[in-house]
């Protein structure tokens, strides 16, 4: 994996890229799931199941191509109304409609100014929460790794999130996140990039996992906390 180089400004389209990568690896499988798994709890999202989850996440999706931003959008409630509104769909019809989102969101995304370039990043996020739910390998890494440590790296630069100089077994170079408008020195961080993922993620980090971080405490990398 070569460096990633967030000082140029955005890329309009690199959410869009990461939808139609992570759709490409995992729309698949989740299609040749026994219909069991998707009751399954995710641990990450905790009273939903892995079909709620992908629910949501479709129903965002939705929401942003049909521009369907009314007040309270992707609150709790929201978030649940939209569960609910699919119950008594199929898992297929779950699916259909993630895809499509997967799909189709990307030039919405790309003409949003980066007001919504955190959503992919949430997507992808949640696809991790599934293939950990499920037993997949790759959860928080896989193809889509790339395109979602740039995109990290910018929604922590433009959210003003506390600066990170992070050295990362997968990477060739250094990889900085956030900007503390050079009031404060970067923290640091060594380890790979899925827990660097998960720190950032307000995700679970497995027993044994060795990493080092340095200058800030875990909890505020969180950019959902």
């Amino acid at each position: 994996m070569t460096a990633v180089d967030v000082h140029n400004g955005r890329d309009a389209e690199l959410p869009g890229r990461l939808l139609v990568v992570e759709r490409d690896a995992l729309l698949p499988v989740l299609r040749g799931r026994a219909e069991a798994d998707f009751g399954l709890p995710v641990a990450a999202c905790p009273g939903w199941t892995v079909r709620e989850v992908l629910a949501h996440c479709s129903a965002a999706l939705d929401r942003v191509l049909e521009k369907r931003f009314e007040e309270g959008v992707f609150s709790s409630e929201s978030n649940d109304r939209d569960i609910a509104e699919r119950a008594e769909w199929t898992h297929a019809q779950v699916l259909d409609e993630l895809e499509r989102g997967m799909t189709e969101t990307g030039p919405v995304l790309a003409r949003s100014g980066g007001l919504l370039d955190g959503l992919a990043l949430g997507e992808w996020v949640h696809a991790g929460d599934v293939r950990e739910a499920l037993g997949l390998p790759e959860a928080y890494a896989g193809p889509g790794l790339p395109h979602a440590l740039e995109l990290l790296a910018w929604v922590t630069r433009e959210r003003g999130h506390v600066p990170l100089h992070a050295d990362l077994d997968d990477l060739d170079e250094p990889l900085l996140l956030g900007d503390g408008g050079g009031e404060r020195t970067p923290a640091r961080y060594i380890g790979d990039a899925a827990t660097l993922v998960r720190l950032y993620a307000g995700r679970a980090v497995p027993e044994g996992t060795g990493y080092e971080l340095a200058g800030v405490e875990a909890g505020e990398l969180n950019i959902y906390g």
